[in-house]
């Protein structure tokens, strides 16, 4: 390839290109989703990748979906070549997927003449049902076999043409046909359009001048990635948080880091973590992957992309076998929605020990994943959701943390109720935030969420959350947020629940979640306290 004189207008002309062709696709997804996990809590992710599979640009979407996906579109470019008008589909959480009801498409892009493709597109997007042990896809299992239905890299697309049987072979194992046939359409729809854009940019500027600002944008990440680490003074930082459990012991489960910065180098190892466990609370490497080139990317303050110049200065270290790094077949469910969490608190406590001004308190820690799933009386079919809920964000230098929102590895929108009770059997009785449930400090932490469901008719309920006992830490003197906690309504007699709970519940009942706050940034004066 020519070499291309690099001109700085012309290279924030390429940056927002890049970004809105993502953008786009996401708009594609959110309009023509046919679930409310996709329409309305936008629990999706789309990028660009060049040739060899490595991120050029992605929207601004799920943090935990993005990191991943790059080791999935190398996957399918290695396991299904691909000719113009094909697309891939994969959720193998051991091939760059994050967890079963995440399922990527991958299509290729052909531009002038070439006979390879020159760029990928790919989405990903959580699917309320894909199989398994219970509605929602989201059990608590003893293997991934127990989680639904494993995509490795295939071609649900061929030359521009539906394979029928891929696409009836995946409807037969989930529980909601129509709606998991809805979204892999309009997942279809989204990748079109990237493509579609991204021959227009090729056709308007040339084949070599976009894969020059392509390749530039990468280094430039890369060169401010690595002015950014060189200012963290250079040693070794250590940092440790737990999960609460795994859902089958009580056993918590310890999650270590050894930040090494050495120059413009940064090594996260993750050797003294437990082994992996029983439950699914497991991370395969891409999830360790997404979490911690998220951090460094929250240390750069400049406005650069998200791409591969990230991974070339960070060096993750995570063996196999342990919490971090899970061999096959183990349950993973959890791990993409806690275990991401939990890591992402470790980089940052680690990060924190070296740069305290700059880092926040610990977030809620958890996503508060909640799938309900059964017969609608209404219409006598199955039904089957899924959503997550926010709570309190950390305090930070020189601000509050913000209340009732998403944080780090999870960026969807709380589901409106008038959508949760237009499309299920479920009254939602209360909602609102959780008040004083952030931390105090300087700078206290948000404030959870109170969230309670009422079901309509016999229900299958899985919940798989965290921080129910170990708080999300303060900062530099703050207090810690409060603890989230789940509680089972009946007759009006409370009970509390597990973190981790699968339960059927009866016409009337309730399931009452009550998110973490954020931990509280530096300590209250005694004027303040007074």
């Amino acid at each position: 390839m020519t070499a291309v004189r690099i001109d700085p207008i012309q290279f924030e002309v390429f940056k927002n290109l890049f970004v809105s062709v993502a953008e786009e696709m996401g708009v594609t997804l959110c309009r023509t989703g046919f679930s409310p996990n996709i329409k309305e809590r936008l629990d999706y992710s789309c990028a660009i990748y060049d040739a060899e599979g490595q991120t050029i640009a992605q929207g601004d979407h799920m943090p935990v979906h993005l990191g991943a996906m790059p080791l999935s579109v190398t996957a399918a470019i290695e396991h299904a070549p691909m000719e113009p008008g094909d697309v891939v589909i994969l959720n193998d959480p051991f091939r760059g997927g994050t967890h079963l009801p995440d399922i990527t498409l991958v299509s290729p892009v052909f531009v002038g003449s070439g006979t390879r493709p020159a760029y990928y597109v790919a989405n990903r997007a959580h699917h309320s049902d894909v199989g398994g042990m219970t509605p929602g896809s989201m059990p608590l299992g003893r293997e991934v076999y127990q989680e639904g239905l494993i995509i490795p890299p295939i071609k649900l697309v061929r030359r521009g043409e539906m394979v029928d049987d891929v696409l009836a072979m995946l409807l037969a194992n989930v529980r909601t046909p129509d709606e998991r046939e809805g979204d892999l359409t309009a997942q279809l729809a989204a990748n079109r359009v990237g493509e579609t854009r991204l021959r227009e940019i090729v056709t308007k500027y040339g084949v070599e001048m976009v894969a020059g600002y392509a390749v530039a944008l990468q280094d430039y990440t890369e060169r401010v990635v690595r002015a950014t680490v060189s200012q963290v003074p250079d040693g070794v930082y250590e940092f440790q948080d737990w999960l609460d459990d795994d859902g089958f012991s009580d056993r918590r489960i310890r999650i270590h880091v050894a930040l090494r910065i050495d120059g413009d180098r940064a090594e996260a190892d993750f050797s003294d973590s437990d082994p992996q466990t029983t439950g699914g609370v497991n991370a395969n490497l891409a999830i360790t992957l997404s979490a911690t080139l998220y951090a460094f990317r929250c240390l750069v303050a400049d406005d650069v992309l998200y791409n591969a110049g990230i991974g070339r200065v960070v060096n993750v270290v995570a063996p196999e076998g342990s919490i971090v790094n899970a061999r096959r077949p183990a349950a993973v469910a959890g791990g993409n929605v806690e275990t991401s969490q939990r890591i992402t608190d470790v980089i940052l406590g680690a990060l924190a020990k070296a740069v305290p001004d700059r880092i926040p308190a610990a977030s809620q820690g958890t996503m508060n994943n909640v799938t309900l799933g059964g017969r609608d009386p209404r219409t006598g079919r199955s039904f089957a959701y899924y959503e997550t809920i926010g709570g309190g964000m950390g305090g930070r230098n020189g601000r509050a943390g913000l209340s009732g929102v998403h944080t780090h590895m999870s960026n969807t929108r709380n589901t409106p109720v008038e959508a949760i009770e237009h499309y299920l059997p479920v009254r939602i009785t209360r909602y609102g935030l959780r008040i004083g449930s952030g931390g105090s400090g300087e700078y206290a932490g948000g404030d959870g969420i109170v969230r309670e469901y009422e079901v309509l008719t016999e229900t299958a309920v899985t919940v798989l959350s965290d921080r129910r006992k170990h708080p999300p830490y303060g900062a530099r003197g703050g207090q810690p947020g409060q603890r989230g906690r789940n509680t089972l309504v009946s007759d009006g007699v409370e009970q509390e629940i597990a973190g981790k709970a699968s339960l059927t519940l009866s016409a009337g009942q309730r399931l009452r979640i009550e998110s973490p706050g954020g931990g509280g940034y530096g300590r209250r004066s005694t004027k303040d306290v007074a």
